[in-house]
Formats: C-alpha cells, sequence, structure tokens
C-alpha cells in the first residue's frame, strides 16, 4: 500500500450514527413489537379454531368476536360508558381523599397510629365479602359501585403517599427549619414535591383496581337495564350462551384497561421526566 493511500485512508473520517434515527427506529419497535406479538397470537387463535372445529358458543374465532363487536356496538357503547364513568369517578375520588387523607396521617405520629389501621382493615376485607352491605345502604346501585371502586383504589394510593411523605431526606427538613419555614411551607414545598414519584405509583396501581373494582362490584349487584356496565353484559352474554358477544366485551374491557394505564404512565412521566432518576434516559 502507498503512502498515498494511507493519508487518503486516514483523512477518510468514520460515519457517526444519527442519535435521531436511532430514537426514531427505538420508538418504531416499542410501538411495532407489541402489535407483532398480539398479531401472531390472534393468528395462532383462528388456526386452532379452523382446525379444531370447536363451536363457536365454547371458543368462537377472532372473526366472529369482530362480528359481534360491530353487531353489538349498540349495547356493548353505553355499558363501555357506564364502567368508564364509575371507574374514573371512584378514581378521582380516591385520589382526594387518599392524599388528604395521607397528609392528615404525616402530621402527627399518634395520628397515625391512631388511624392508618383503619385504613389497613378497609384494604383487606375483600370487597365482595362488603359489597352487598354497601348495596343495602347505598342510596343507589351507581353510588354503590362509586363506593366499592372507591374503597379498593383508595389504599394503595394512600399507602404510597404516606410512603412519599415520609422519605423527605431529612437534612433538607432541618435546612427548612433553620431558615424558618412553617409546617404547611415545608409540606408544600418539600415534601409533596417529594413525594410524588410515590404518588405516580400509586396512581397507576389505583388506576388498574379502581376499573377491577367496578366491574366486581357490579357483579354483585347485578344490576342490569339501561343504566348496566360492562359487567353485566358478561354476565349476560354467559347465561345467554353468547360467548363472541362476551369476548367483545372481554376485549373493551381489556382496552379500557390499557388506556388508563396509558393515561396514568403518561401523567407520571410528564410529571418526573425532567428530574426524577425513575424517568431520566441513562446516557449508557
Amino acid at each position: 500500500m502507498s503512502v498515498e493511500s494511507i493519508k487518503t485512508s486516514e483523512a477518510t473520517p468514520l460515519p457517526v450514527p444519527n442519535p435521531i434515527n436511532a430514537k426514531r427506529l427505538d420508538l418504531a419497535l416499542r410501538i411495532a413489537v407489541p402489535f407483532i406479538v398480539i398479531g401472531v397470537l390472534i393468528a395462532i387463535w383462528e388456526l386452532y379454531v379452523v382446525m379444531s372445529g370447536v363451536p363457536p358458543y365454547i371458543l368462537p374465532g377472532p372473526g366472529a368476536v369482530a362480528t359481534a363487536f360491530v353487531n353489538d356496538w349498540g349495547t356493548l357503547a353505553p355499558a363501555l360508558w357506564v364502567t368508564t364513568k364509575i371507574t374514573l369517578i371512584s378514581l378521582v375520588l380516591a385520589l382526594v381523599g387518599g392524599v388528604g387523607f395521607a397528609i392528615f396521617l404525616v402530621q402527627s405520629r399518634w395520628i397515625e397510629i391512631a388511624f392508618y389501621p383503619l385504613a389497613v382493615i378497609l384494604q383487606v376485607t375483600p370487597i365482595v365479602a362488603i359489597s352487598p352491605l354497601i348495596l343495602i345502604y347505598a342510596p343507589s346501585t351507581q353510588v354503590a359501585l362509586l363506593i366499592c371502586a372507591f374503597l379498593v383504589a383508595f389504599f394503595p394510593i394512600l399507602s404510597n403517599m404516606v410512603q412519599g411523605l415520609k422519605s423527605v431526606d431529612h437534612n433538607l427538613i432541618n435546612l427548612f427549619e433553620l431558615y424558618g419555614a412553617s409546617r404547611w411551607q415545608t409540606l408544600i414545598y418539600l415534601k409533596i414535591p417529594a413525594a410524588q414519584p410515590y404518588f405516580m405509583t400509586g396512581l397507576r396501581i389505583g388506576g388498574g383496581l379502581a376499573l377491577i373494582a367496578a366491574v366486581v362490584a357490579e357483579f354483585a349487584a347485578g344490576s342490569a337495564g339501561a343504566g348496566s356496565g360492562l359487567a353485566f353484559r358478561l354476565l349476560e352474554s354467559q347465561y345467554r350462551m353468547n360467548i363472541p358477544r362476551l369476548f367483545a366485551a372481554l376485549f373493551m374491557l381489556s382496552l379500557l384497561g390499557v388506556a388508563i394505564f396509558a393515561i396514568t404512565s403518561f401523567i407520571s412521566w410528564l410529571s418526573l421526566h425532567r428530574w426524577h432518576e425513575s424517568s431520566l434516559k441513562r446516557e449508557n
């Protein structure tokens, strides 16, 4: 090899990877891979139904479920809205109640000792066991469903918020005291911002549990009619052996749960991605 060729090869710059294209590729893979896996599972499901000849009242194929989804949309869509409304309202109530009660508990060690066991008792008592009593004493079925969903979603938010408020660096608390900050100033400007990661964890958990509790409470209530949710439509489809509609209702519940988890995760990312280690992207 001549000296000129060596100099030319040394002067040729190495290609530098484009970070923007790498991020786009990573985002595309994150979106595409789950859909590919779901598509493969649906194809296996359809292939099994076709090859085994199982009747649709035992295991319908994806085509039959899609047909029921379209044909029964007028029945399933209002039920979906009822379940969604109960879930979201109960989640909002659990957020307000959980955060407020957590702030109340951390004001004093004796307050926490006195009242925290009550929240634990509500959490460990199965909602199916107390839902009949709630149905008796609640003024309406919808209120009873809201109470059941609230009780299940309440404790994870409360527990995570209490843990977050108690996990503040004591050196920072001492610094606030040194500068003469009041208890409420310390709470608003130090403890609540520091507890955000714990609160966001409770929010994601509470969102899924609120949906589960709404469905279980409606199972226990057995409410029917125009104001019934997807849980009753599931029972109705089972009693009538309309299994394709049952699968369609299950599919809608799954989509609702995924949507709630995606929304709460996005809210968590918006709150934490600029400063918290759990949401910062590592460089190595």
